[in-house]
């Protein structure tokens, strides 16, 4: 039996108390529909793997604009964001906690999600992807419309709409999704923000959009309640900077001042790697953020435990591993082991195929 005297104990979140260091990371599972509505299923999904002592959710749209995805939840209604409350209600029953993550897609987008409207991001650069599923099925990707800075506080305002929401449904805290090659990391990174104004250019200025949209969510949540989450490594949707570890490091160095409920670094390569130099380590973040960093992508539970013993890492969120074994934390606990998870067809089958069917493991069968 494998021992994790640090991964599967307690956690003091700000003042949250987590049942353990082992966090159900967001990973989009299309179950919403196209009213973008959180449902009994999803509730179902979410319930199942509150054995973690944290789940965030799927990524969540914050407006009309920033969707990008079929069948992905929105928080951008009131009648979106009161359907939540079936998922945080039945979380809170298992004895967990749950975060919202809130999302833009940006130029990961196409313009079938928008009546024909190009996507928006930071500059007009097109991804290099392969394609965009969209309503209409597989779609190029298209090259973006600039925003105007003067549209910079509706989105802002989105985003801080959507924290209020996530409020009103009962969720402990939300995420701000700024890695993966959606719009705050399309800020962030030199690579694709080619702007000239006040929000391109120098670290401090595409550093802005994060910064503006943290103060926003902050009026509605206290800063400890309240998470980013990077990729410095990362290649998704076609991301990947030569100043990546300036950028990252100026980034996590300003969210330090802001007293975050945790920094989410998506550190491990199994999502791709932009191969522009020596990936980042927990280590670096460790330099210039204090406060809980949680660490993502890749991780098994030796790893983990390992990660968190020398202290670069203090909860370890799980993706994969938690979409085949809604058990997962009980599979640690025991030595048990995980089944795989190996027919991606079912990940997005809008179904409950492959999203609540993955049964427990049976210690009396071994199965």
């Amino acid at each position: 039996m494998t021992i994790s005297p640090e991964l599967l104990t307690p956690f003091q979140l700000g003042d949250l108390t987590l049942n353990n260091r082992v966090v159900l990371s967001p990973m989009t599972r299309a179950r919403a529909g196209t009213e973008r509505m959180a449902n009994a299923l999803m509730a179902e999904y979410y319930a199942q793997r509150s054995n973690a002592g944290l789940l965030i959710t799927e990524a969540t749209f914050i407006s009309e604009q920033g969707i990008g995805w079929i069948n992905a939840p929105g928080v951008y209604t009131d009648e979106q964001g009161a359907a939540w409350e079936i998922v945080t209600d039945a979380v809170h029953a298992k004895g967990s906690k749950i975060f919202l993550q809130l999302w833009h897609c940006g130029r990961a987008s196409h313009s079938d999600f928008h009546g024909g409207a190009l996507p928006v991001a930071p500059s007009a650069v097109k991804s290099n992807g392969e394609y965009v599923h969209t309503p209409k099925g597989k779609q190029p990707y298209e090259t973006p419309r600039a925003l105007e800075a003067s549209e910079i506080p509706g989105i802002v305002e989105a985003y801080k709409q959507g924290a209020k929401r996530a409020k009103d449904a009962g969720f402990d805290g939300v995420e701000i999704h700024s890695a993966n090659g959606y719009l705050i990391d399309q800020f962030l990174q030199s690579k694709t923000n080619q702007r000239t104004d006040q929000y391109g250019g120098s670290l401090e200025n595409r550093f802005r959009f994060l910064q503006e949209i943290v103060t926003a969510v902050i009026d509605v949540w206290p800063a400890h309640r309240v998470a980013a989450r990077l990729s410095p490594n990362g290649n998704y949707n076609d991301m990947g900077s030569e100043d990546f570890r300036e950028t990252f490091t100026h980034a996590a160095s300003q969210l330090e001042k802001v007293g975050l409920a945790y920094l989410h670094v998506v550190d491990g390569l199994a999502f791709g790697s932009h191969e522009l130099g020596e990936p980042m380590k927990l280590n670096e973040f460790r330099q210039v953020f204090s406060g809980p960093i949680m660490s993502n992508c890749g991780y098994t539970q030796e790893t983990a435990e390992a990660a968190i013993q020398i202290k670069d890492a203090n909860l370890v969120a799980f993706g994969r591993p938690y979409i085949s074994n809604p058990d997962l934390v009980e599979r640690f606990r025991n030595g048990w082991p995980l089944a795989p998870s190996e027919d991606m067809n079912t990940w997005f089958s809008f179904e409950k195929e492959g999203y609540i069917d993955y049964p427990v493991y049976d210690a009396s069968t071994g199965s």
